[in-house]
């Protein structure tokens, strides 16, 4: 069972890329994240109840797992949704932040004393390159530049966050971890509305059904796997998985979002799968 955790896993991070547009469609996106960042922080402190796991941690346990979940559920799923809310169509927005893999290797030789070789450097210049293809002439006209910036912020906090993720000295179990940054999620997500934006959600059957499916398939199914993978393997490693979520996520936004790729997008969105594909493999 564990040795499809990766296949389940692709299927289910790009599935969210899809879910996001009609949730944004009936909200705004950080009401959406703090509504549902709530949900979820209250489903892994039940199910840790129900399996009898002291929920106390230590300060320095606690403060790893929040500041965890303030990067992950709320700089990247907040640049996520708040670029596709702006106009970032949601396959290159996929593709942008997919270029984790590429930064997490960079990054992992001065972070992790991960040794980076020359093919993986390789690589990275094919993923960036493919990036640069997909993205063209379209950034200000198709592409927002608003959404741009949001989603390389969202970008550098994956990053940030699965490095951060593998360095943490905590052996909590996984459910205990994942509540306490689903609530690092929330808190961050209940701030932003309480400042800066007026919360607005529209509980129409769309956005139950999104949003069940990102709460319940990702959020309980997808990120428990990412974490327990990242807990097993190497940072560098555990991300190689992600080289098959561009495309993946972009045929479901062709299929079930309708949206248009050029012969150049396809060209990129091939360049730069091969290029993380490099980066990542032993």
């Amino acid at each position: 069972m564990i040795k499809i955790f990766p296949l389940i896993f692709v299927l289910l991070w790009s599935s969210a890329f899809i879910t996001t547009k009609p949730i944004i469609d009936n909200s705004d996106p950080f009401a959406a994240l703090a509504f549902r960042f709530l949900i979820v922080s209250i489903g892994f402190c039940l199910f840790s109840i129900y399996l009898k796991i002291d929920l106390l941690v230590n300060r320095k346990n606690f403060i790893e797992s929040f500041f965890s979940g303030v990067l992950f559920h709320g700089f990247y799923l907040g640049g996520v949704f708040f670029s596709i809310s702006k106009g970032m169509p949601t396959a290159i927005a996929a593709l942008i932040v997919t270029l984790q893999p590429i930064l997490t290797n960079a990054l992992s030789g001065p972070i992790l004393k991960e040794k980076v070789s020359l093919k993986q450097w390789i690589g990275v210049l094919l993923g960036f390159t493919g990036a640069v293809l997909v993205l063209g002439l379209d950034v200000g006209s198709n592409i927002p530049i608003i959404g741009l910036m949001a989603t390389i912020i969202a970008l550098l906090a994956i990053t940030i966050s699965t490095i951060w993720q593998k360095k943490l000295s905590t052996n909590l179990p996984l459910s205990v971890s994942n509540m306490y940054q689903a609530l690092g999620g929330f808190i961050f997500h209940l701030l932003i509305i309480i400042f800066f934006v007026k919360p607005y959600i529209d509980f129409s059957q769309t956005f139950i059904i999104a949003m069940s499916h990102q709460i319940f398939l990702v959020s309980f199914g997808a990120f428990t796997i990412l974490m327990f993978l990242i807990k097993k393997n190497s940072a560098s490693k555990t991300v190689s998985i992600f080289f098959l979520v561009p495309s993946t996520s972009a045929f479901m936004a062709w299929f079930f979002l309708n949206e248009s790729l050029s012969n150049l997008d396809l060209l990129g969105f091939l360049i730069t799968t091969i290029g993380v594909y490099i980066a990542t493999r032993d």
